[in-house]
């Protein structure tokens, strides 16, 4: 059966958009909230009073969906631990059924990224939390979802435990793709729009990312790819370990799945975080630790090849927790 859910922004859906997109199936609907802070509003140019987050989410939930949820940042500017905790109250008043509370990604040598939206240029790099800060941040918002009846399904996402999310990791079926987890089991995922993203398990392709490039190609009957990446079969094995850590905090192998030398870099990379105790590894396998949960994000980075050998590394990627 279909799963069709939409990004509405708290400010703009009406109670129109949300009946409109119910009676063609959609039962999801995710909110972008990031912090209620008005200081932090001001400096990411993100301004959404909670009276208008209150009532896109009765409208969802009178319309008959199913699953409504908020998406929270930490690692904002300006973000102290008073503004995360007020932040997570004011959520837990609405009991969205799914949050997703990701990591501030900052990446302002990428001109036109995701990040961009944020207006990164309206604060100084000095007035983001980083550090010990940063993750005192993600531990008391965590604790207190967990407290608030919020279960940790995998990386950045929460859920209660009437939802398809939790009972899918209950399940053991939990999936991930580019748009983050889902109850889906499916190697395909086609994204239609600009700078969008698809995948088909063997390769990936990326949309143009300007919008006029976009219609452009799009009105002369051509497929608007703008780059792509097909995986070999080292690639695939590689992709299955990390999607299991991902979801299920565990994966499995054999010792001949790598060559003597990719086996000794990847120990070399997990050998640290076995000596901080936050995973168990072997010939056989790896299983994360509770404690290592947080960290499963730079867990699976040790399994990517491309990125460990990549370089520079430094103007690359954003900082993880």
């Amino acid at each position: 059966m279909p799963d069709y859910g939409w990004e509405g922004h708290p400010n703009n859906t009406t109670q129109k958009h949300l009946e409109v997109l119910y009676n063609f199936g959609f039962r999801r609907v995710s909110f972008g909230v990031q912090d209620y802070d008005p200081v932090v509003q001001q400096a990411i140019h993100r301004h959404q009073p909670l009276e208008n987050v209150r009532q896109v989410t009765h409208w969802a939930r009178a319309t008959g969906y199913t699953s409504i949820s908020h998406d929270l940042v930490f690692g904002l500017p300006f973000q102290t631990t008073d503004s995360i905790e007020d932040t997570i109250y004011k959520t837990l008043t609405l009991l969205p059924d799914r949050i997703a509370f990701y990591s501030y990604a900052h990446v302002p040598w990428l001109k036109g990224s995701g990040g961009a939206a944020f207006g990164q240029r309206g604060f100084r790099d000095e007035d983001l939390p980083t550090g010990d800060a940063k993750r005192e941040l993600y531990e008391v918002g965590r604790d207190l979802l967990q407290a608030g009846g919020y279960s940790e399904i995998g990386m950045d996402h929460f859920a209660r435990p009437h939802d398809s999310l939790y009972k899918a990791m209950q399940a053991g079926t939990l999936h991930r793709n580019f748009m983050g987890y889902t109850t889906t089991q499916t190697r395909v995922l086609l994204g239609l729009g600009a700078s969008s993203i698809s995948d088909v398990w063997s390769a990936f392709s990326q949309n143009e990312k300007g919008i006029d490039a976009y219609i452009d190609r799009v009105i002369a009957g051509q497929l608007p790819l703008l780059r792509g990446h097909v995986l070999d079969d080292q690639d695939q094995f590689l992709r299955r370990q990390i999607l299991n850590i991902m979801c299920q905090g565990q994966t499995s192998w054999h010792l001949g799945s790598w060559s003597k030398q990719e086996w000794a870099d990847l120990s070399a990379r997990l050998e640290g975080f076995r000596l901080d105790g936050i995973l168990d590894y072997d010939t056989e396998g790896l299983r994360v630790r509770p404690e290592g949960w947080p960290f499963l994000r730079v867990i699976c980075m040790a399994f990517d090849e491309r990125l460990n050998y990549a370089q520079p590394r430094s103007q690359l990627f954003s900082q993880t927790v």
